[in-house]
């Protein structure tokens, strides 16, 4: 007979030094867990609520993720997954974490901000951001759509960029979307909210210029302009960048595209932006090589 081993036993059988992962196993079963049925308790309200409320994010130092993906992320960063929501029939798996629950289907249901999730549902932890030096970053100022949020998050993790700046309107950095958007680079990633009055001040600590992207006769060609230790910032698609953070700009640039093509929302325009940082700045508009040459 095949061994099964129940949620508890396979806790204990977890080494030490790997207590932070997330166990995948098809022969998992809740019964190890408590069960929740009712919509009055005190967890699924918790958990609701801060799904849905910013100001209570904040108050808490919590937020709310959904799905395996973003459980492993969690624990291989080493956040502090306070509680974890397993829907009946859904995803299965493992986390260290005291508070644990299952959910029949249609109470998950009521409790996950997602449509038709397999779950599971976990709170984790806001951490504090350290004071760092940094050597690159992004401003994103007004950007409202979360999965462009996210995405930005997603990106600058994967390109190295030391810190992204969210300044003005935009969209709340822990709301279920945006967190699901940046694939888990949220954990890794360091976000910082900053007023424009205070921007300033954080360029010059950092020892950063500031290159605002923009549609604009001043506008010199991204790449005749070394951005790789900088700061550039990206404004909302429909407004782009407030005239009173061009202001603050040493210089504005432009992403040179094809006449008559429609603007690049956000997350692109960044994305783009973010290479151009990230890549070697002695291999831009290389000569080319015989291979090349026609």
């Amino acid at each position: 007979m095949k061994n099964r081993k129940s949620p508890a036993l396979l806790c204990c059988l977890i080494p030490r030094e790997q207590k932070s992962a997330v166990f995948l196993d098809p022969d998992y079963t809740e019964s190890g867990m408590d069960k929740i049925t009712s919509r009055k308790n005190p967890i699924v309200s918790s958990m609701r609520a801060l799904a849905a409320d910013a100001a209570l994010r904040a108050e808490r130092g919590e937020f709310v993720c959904d799905g395996l993906k973003l459980l492993g992320e969690a624990a291989a960063s080493g956040a502090e997954i306070t509680a974890v929501l397993w829907k009946e029939g859904g995803a299965r798996g493992s986390a260290s974490c005291e508070k644990q629950f299952v959910l029949p289907a249609d109470l998950f249901d009521y409790v996950s901000p997602m449509k038709n999730s397999p779950g599971p549902l976990f709170s984790v932890r806001i951490r504090s951001s350290s004071a760092q030096k940094n050597r690159c970053a992004v401003v994103l100022e007004n950007v409202q759509d979360p999965g462009n949020v996210g995405t930005v998050l997603r990106t600058a993790d994967a390109f190295g960029i030391s810190a992204v700046l969210l300044v003005g309107g935009c969209a709340d950095l822990y709301s279920p979307k945006t967190v699901r958007a940046t694939m888990g680079a949220i954990f890794r990633q360091t976000v910082l909210r900053v007023e424009r009055e205070e921007l300033p001040e954080w360029l010059r600590r950092n020892g950063l210029k500031l290159y605002g992207a923009a549609l604009s006769d001043r506008a010199r060609d991204l790449r005749e302009v070394d951005i790789t230790h900088a700061a550039v910032a990206v404004g909302s698609e429909g407004r782009g960048l407030s005239e009173e953070l061009l202001a603050l700009c040493e210089e504005e640039i432009i992403i040179p595209m094809e006449s008559g093509s429609e603007s690049l929302n956000a997350a692109v325009a960044a994305s783009i932006l973010m290479w151009e940082m990230y890549r070697d700045p002695s291999k831009k508009n290389p000569e080319p090589t015989a291979s090349q040459e026609v």
